[in-house]
């Protein structure tokens, strides 16, 4: 796959994704240190008319080793006015922050009680708002005290969203994979996700995604699993039997003829893919 096409499709995989999907365009961003364990960036975004989607905060956890954990929050908002006015906050909370807490207190917290990637969506209140307006104020201040008032902020809000969450986390049944509290570890592992998307009818061995997306076999066979929820073969076989079951409906498609399309080597390498999915044999989808 061409560089380009992936980099346009990586601008496409970052918070914007996750609360307003592909139609969402990022106008500006700014990022602030607060202190050496927490960051915060701001991104104003560009929504379609007919799409907003509800104000929504989401907390990513990271397991990167035994009671060491890297968390981001994430924040949409919007301002009275037109489509342009919503903004994402991203608040990163680094592991070092964590490790100034008892790992016995962190763990009678359900997301940290995992080894494993958690993420879950949370309703904002008005207090979270009104924080997250504090983190923007302060400029007149002295720069330390400054970073007291954001620091504290940011603490509160990380406070009041793991109130906010009443529901059970969710975890991907995945091992800790440290190289995953980096964001562009991350962007690789999402890199590979759109390659695959888009080369459903050829099997990329796990060595030729390694090359094109720069990284370890061994962390992208992990990483893809933490973050996809299925191993690189599952979500290929997945991809290529949805798309053999498309063809196989359209008038005047063989069995043949779909394995080829798909690049399988042989027809009963084929059918045996497809019923260890469905359950059936092609022919049974034959229109």
């Amino acid at each position: 796959m061409p560089t380009e096409t992936v980099k346009a499709k990586k601008s496409r995989q970052s918070p914007v994704e996750r609360f307003i999907g592909s139609e969402g365009r990022v106008v500006n961003r700014k990022q602030q240190l607060i202190n050496n364990y927490i960051q915060a960036e701001w991104l104003e975004v560009s929504l379609p008319d007919d799409n907003r989607p509800e104000d929504a905060g989401m907390l990513y956890l990271y397991p990167i080793d035994d009671n060491k954990f890297s968390m981001q929050l994430c924040f949409l908002q919007y301002e009275n006015g037109p489509a342009t006015d919503a903004t994402i906050v991203a608040l990163q909370f680094q592991p070092s922050f964590f490790d100034q807490y008892p790992p016995e207190a962190l763990m009678a917290n359900q997301p940290f009680r995992f080894d494993q990637t958690t993420e879950q969506q949370f309703s904002v209140c008005s207090q979270i708002r009104t924080l997250l307006t504090q983190l923007q104020q302060g400029a007149s201040l002295p720069a330390f005290i400054r970073s007291l008032q954001h620091s504290e902020a940011a603490t509160h809000i990380l406070r009041r969203a793991l109130e906010c969450i009443t529901v059970p986390f969710t975890a991907c049944q995945v091992p800790a994979c440290r190289f995953l509290a980096y964001e562009s570890e991350r962007e690789k592992i999402k890199d590979a996700r759109q390659i695959l998307d888009g080369s459903i009818d050829q099997l990329l061995t796990i060595r030729d995604l390694a090359r094109m997306v720069a990284m370890n076999e061994c962390y992208l066979k992990k990483g893809f699993k933490a973050l996809v929820g299925k191993t690189i073969h599952e979500y290929q076989q997945e991809l290529r039997i949805t798309k053999a079951k498309e063809l196989l409906q359209e008038q005047g498609r063989s069995v043949t003829e779909v394995a080829n399309t798909l690049g399988y080597s042989s027809i009963s390498h084929f059918s045996t893919a497809f019923k260890r999915v469905t359950g059936m044999k092609p022919c049974e989808l034959l229109a």
